[in-house]
C-alpha cells in the first residue's frame, strides 16, 4: 500500500531480508498485488557462497538491470524498489558515474564505425562468437550484428546498411526469430568484472539520497554479513596458499571473477553506519535502530492457519468470517485451482462466498482491522510454492545454435527439402548486393548448396545406426522426395493397422468409471507441485477414456521426474473410487517398494488401503496381503512379477498400470494380455521402445507424451573431467545452497 501511494511517489525504497529464498517470495508478492514493473530483485553475483570466482550469470543480469535503472533516475527521483538479502549487500558495486560511462548506446538510423564499436565491444569485456546465446557475446555475419547485454534478457539483433543501422530488434536466440523493433538500445558491460575495487561501492551509497530503507531483522543481517566477512578471508587464504589457478572446467572467462580482494566487498559495521544516515522503517516485533520504540504502528495480523487438507475445518473457519462480515479473498495464480476449490465447496454442499484473485501470493493472512481473509491455494491444499526470478538466459536456449557450433567438416546433416548431404562448414556469399553467411553443404557428385542462417530448423544433424555411412542424394533428384513419400505410405499403413485393432479393442465391454467426484478433485488439487500442461493433458486423457465403456489401453511416455507416478496415483485413486481394485506392476523390487512409499504418502489423507508384494516379504506376510486381496480389504496393490502369479485372485480388478513394460519377458506380457482384455490397462514408460514395435508388441493404442519438463528443473549437464577437488566441492556447494540433491 505505501509503495503505491501518491504520497510516496517521488521515494525509492530499499528492502532487506533475511536470505535470498525470502527475498524473491516478497519481490513476487509485491510484483504480483501491485502489478508494477520497478520491482527489483537484487541477488548475490556468485553460484554459491564458498568461491568468489565463479559467478551465476542470470544473477550478474539481474543486478545489472537494477544498477542501470538506478543509476540514472528521471526527473521525479522516483526509481523503484529493490528486494535483496546480506549476501548481495556484502557486495560493492560499480559507481554510478562509471557505469553511466561505459554505456553503449546505438540508434536506429545512426551511422557508426563498425570496426570502432566491434574493438569497443571487445574492451568492455565481450567475446566474439559465431552465434550468440549468453549474456557478454556478440557475432557479425554480414550486414547483421547480434549482441547479448548483460542489461536484457535477451539478445539484440542490430540490421546495416553499410554504416548505418537500418533496424534493431529483440530476439529469441533458439528460435532465431525477431520478437518486436526498437528505436534506441543501451548495451551494458558486465558489472562484476569489468571494473576494478577503486571505482566501486557499496549498494546503500550507490542508490539516490530519496531512498527509504526497510529491514526485517538487522542483527540477523549483520551476523550473516560477518560470517561472509569470515569465509572471504578463509577464501582469500586458501586462494594465497594453493596459488590456484583457473581449471580446464572453466567454460569460459565470462563466467569468472579474477583478482578478488577484500576492497570488493563491505563490512558489517560499514553497512550499518550507512543504513543509520537513512529513514528506516523496521517490520518485525523488535527494533534494532529505534531504541524509543518511536512512531510505532501496530498491525492486527495473523497468519494462514493450517488444514492440512480437511476441507471441513476450512468451510467451518471460512463460515466463521463470513458471519462476522469479514471479506473472503482466495488467491492462486492456477485457475484451475480455484474452479476445483469452488467444485469442492459445491459438492460439500458449503455455499461460500468469496472472491477468487487469480495470481499468488506466498502467505496467506487475516487482517482483524481491515476485515479481510486472504487465503492462498497452496496453502489449503499443501502444495509447493516456488518463486519465479527472472532467468537471464537458459543453456536450452542455445541448443540449435550449440549443436551447429558443435557440427565439424564432414559431418552428415540432413537438409528436409534436399536429403541427406556433408556439412563443410560456414561461407560468407553475396545475396541482394549484401555479405550474409551461410550453411555449405555437399551432396553426391560435388554438388553445393548454401543455406542462410535464417533457415537453420530445416537442418538437423544425421541420426542413424551407430557406424554406419549413410547415402547421399545428389541435388535435383527424386530420391529424396520419393524416399518420404514411400515413408509417409508405410505410416499411412500402420495408421490403418491401429485404426482395425482400435476397432477390435472398441468391441470389447469393460467398466465406465463414474465422472470425478470431490475426492478425485481434491486429490488432484493437493499434489504438491503446479502440473505441467502435457501432464494436465495425460491426466484428462487417462481419465476420459476410464469413464469410456470400452477398456482403456493408454501409453504414457516422459522422461525421468516429469510426473507419470502422479497420473497413476489418480487412475488408481478413481478406480478405487467406484469400489474396484488398482494393480501396479513394476519390473523391480526396490521400484515396487519405492511406488508403495508414493502412493501410500499421496493417498494417506483417503479412506483407501496400499499395499506391496516382494520378495522381501516372508511367505505368512504374503499369504496374509493375498487373502486380504481377494477380499477386498486391499484397494491398490503394487508389486513385480509375483502379481502374475496364479495365487493372485482379486476381488474385483479396474485397472492394471504397468511401468516400464519394455522390461518384462514374453511369458509375463502372456499373462498381461489375459488380465487385460477386460480391466482399464495404463501404461508408463521413460524408454519406449520404437513406435511400431510399441503398437504391435505392447498393444497400445492411445499415446501420451509428456514432453515439458517441471517448472526449474534443470537439463542435465554430463562432464568427464580429471579428479579435482575444488570443481567437486563447488558442484556441491552450489546444488546444496540452491536446495538440490547430490549423490
Amino acid at each position: 500500500a505505501i509503495f503505491s501511494l501518491d504520497i510516496t511517489s517521488k521515494l525509492n525504497h530499499l528492502i532487506i531480508l533475511k536470505d535470498a529464498e525470502e527475498a524473491a517470495y516478497f519481490q513476487n508478492t509485491l510484483e504480483n498485488i501491485t502489478h508494477a514493473l520497478n520491482i527489483f530483485y537484487f541477488p548475490s553475483s556468485f553460484k554459491n557462497n564458498k568461491n568468489y570466482r565463479l559467478l551465476n550469470s542470470s544473477h550478474v543480469m539481474l543486478r545489472t538491470e537494477c544498477l542501470t535503472k538506478f543509476s540514472n533516475p528521471p526527473g521525479t527521483g522516483r526509481v523503484g524498489a529493490i528486494v535483496t538479502y546480506p549476501e548481495a549487500l556484502f557486495e560493492k558495486v560499480v559507481l554510478p558515474k562509471t557505469l553511466s560511462a561505459n554505456i553503449i548506446s546505438l540508434k536506429q538510423a545512426e551511422t557508426i564505425d563498425v570496426d570502432g564499436i566491434l574493438s569497443k565491444f571487445i574492451s568492455h569485456g565481450f567475446s566474439r562468437t559465431d552465434f550468440v546465446y549468453e549474456p557478454g557475446q556478440f557475432a557479425i555475419r554480414g550486414g547483421i550484428l547480434d549482441i547479448y547485454s548483460f542489461g536484457n534478457e535477451k539478445p539484440y539483433r542490430i540490421e546495416l546498411f553499410w554504416n548505418e543501422i537500418e533496424s534493431i530488434r529483440i530476439f529469441d536466440p533458439e528460435t532465431q526469430l525477431s520478437e518486436r523493433k526498437l528505436l534506441q538500445v543501451n548495451i551494458i558491460p558486465n558489472v562484476e568484472t569489468q571494473f576494478d575495487a577503486g571505482e566501486k561501492v557499496s549498494l546503500l551509497n550507490f542508490l539516490p539520497e530519496n531512498t527509504v530503507v526497510w529491514l526485517a531483522d538487522w542483527s540477523f543481517v549483520k551476523e550473516r554479513i560477518e560470517q561472509q566477512e569470515d569465509e572471504l578471508e578463509l577464501y582469500l587464504n586458501h586462494l594465497e596458499q594453493a596459488a590456484e589457478k583457473l581449471s580446464d572446467s572453466d567454460e569460459d572467462n565470462l563466467h569468472l571473477k579474477f583478482n578478488i580482494t577484500e576492497n570488493d566487498f563491505v563490512k558489517a559495521t560499514v553497512l550499518e553506519d550507512q543504513v543509520k544516515q537513512r529513514h528506516i522503517i523496521e517490520f518485525e516485533n523488535k527494533s534494532y535502530f529505534s531504541k524509543q520504540n518511536l512512531d510505532k504502528i501496530e498491525f492486527s495480523i495473523r497468519t494462514q492457519p493450517a488444514f492440512n487438507r480437511r476441507f471441513n475445518l476450512l468451510i467451518q473457519n471460512l463460515k466463521e468470517f463470513e458471519q462476522k462480515k469479514y471479506n473472503i479473498f482466495l488467491f492462486s495464480d492456477n485457475s484451475k485451482q480455484l474452479e476445483r476449490l469452488h467444485s469442492i465447496f459445491s459438492d460439500l454442499k458449503a455455499e461460500i462466498q468469496f472472491t477468487p484473485i487469480p495470481t499468488s501470493i506466498h502467505e496467506g493472512f487475516i487482517d482483524d482491522d481491515l476485515k479481510l481473509v486472504c487465503y492462498t491455494d497452496h496453502q489449503i491444499f499443501q502444495r509447493y510454492h516456488k518463486y519465479k526470478v527472472k532467468q537471464a538466459f537458459s543453456r536450452n536456449k542455445a541448443l540449435t545454435l550449440k549443436a551447429l557450433r558443435e557440427l565439424q567438416p564432414g559431418d552428415y546433416v540432413t537438409h528436409i527439402d534436399h536429403g541427406v548431404g556433408v556439412f563443410s562448414g560456414l561461407q560468407k556469399i553475396e545475396a541482394n548486393g549484401k555479405m550474409q553467411e551461410a550453411v555449405r553443404i555437399v551432396y553426391k557428385d560435388n554438388d553445393l548448396l548454401y543455406v542462410n542462417i535464417s533457415s537453420l530448423h530445416k537442418i538437423s544433424k544425421y541420426s542413424g545406426k551407430e557406424g554406419s555411412i549413410p547415402k547421399m542424394n545428389k541435388l535435383g533428384s527424386d530420391v529424396w522426395n520419393k524416399l518420404k513419400d514411400k515413408t509417409k505410405k508405410q505410416v499411412k499403413d500402420i495408421a490403418k493397422d491401429l485404426i482395425k485393432l482400435y476397432a477390435q479393442r472398441k468391441s470389447l465391454k469393460g467398466f465406465a468409471h463414474a465422472p470425478d467426484s470431490y475426492m478425485q478433485t481434491e486429490l488432484e488439487a493437493s499434489f504438491i507441485f503446479e502440473d505441467t500442461p502435457d501432464q494436465s493433458k495425460a491426466t484428462i486423457d487417462v481419465k476420459r477414456d476410464m469413464e469410456k465403456p470400452s477398456p482403456m489401453d493408454r501409453l504414457v511416455c516422459g522422461d525421468v521426474g516429469f510426473g507419470k507416478t502422479e497420473i497413476a496415483v489418480r487412475a488408481a485413486f478413481k478406480s478405487c473410487l467406484d469400489g474396484k481394485q488398482a494393480a501396479i506392476l513394476v519390473p523391480t523390487t526396490i521400484l515396487a517398494y519405492q511406488h508403495f512409499k508414493t502412493f501410500g504418502e499421496r493417498l494417506n489423507d483417503f479412506p483407501v488401503t496400499v499395499d506391496y508384494i516382494n520378495r522381501f516379504k516372508s511367505s505368512k506376510q504374503k499369504k496374509e496381503t493375498l487373502k486380504k486381496l481377494e477380499e477386498g480389504k486391499i484397494d491398490i496393490i503394487i508389486g513385480t512379477h509375483a502379481l502374475l502369479s496364479k495365487d493372485v485372485k482379486f476381488k474385483d480388478l479396474g485397472i492394471m498400470i504397468i511401468d516400464e513394460e519394455q522390461k518384462f519377458g514374453v511369458a509375463a506380457k502372456e499373462k498381461l494380455k489375459q488380465i487385460r482384455t477386460t480391466v482399464d490397462s495404463l501404461t508408463l514408460t521413460a524408454t519406449p521402445i520404437p513406435r511400431t514395435l510399441q503398437f504391435s508388441l505392447m498393444g497400445a493404442r492411445d499415446l501420451s507424451i509428456i514432453n515439458t519438463p517441471p517448472p526449474n528443473r534443470q537439463p542435465i549437464q554430463t562432464e568427464v573431467q580429471v579428479f579435482n577437488q575444488d570443481l567437486i566441492r563447488d558442484a556441491i556447494y552450489y546444488e546444496t545452497e540452491r536446495g538440490g540433491q547430490v549423490f
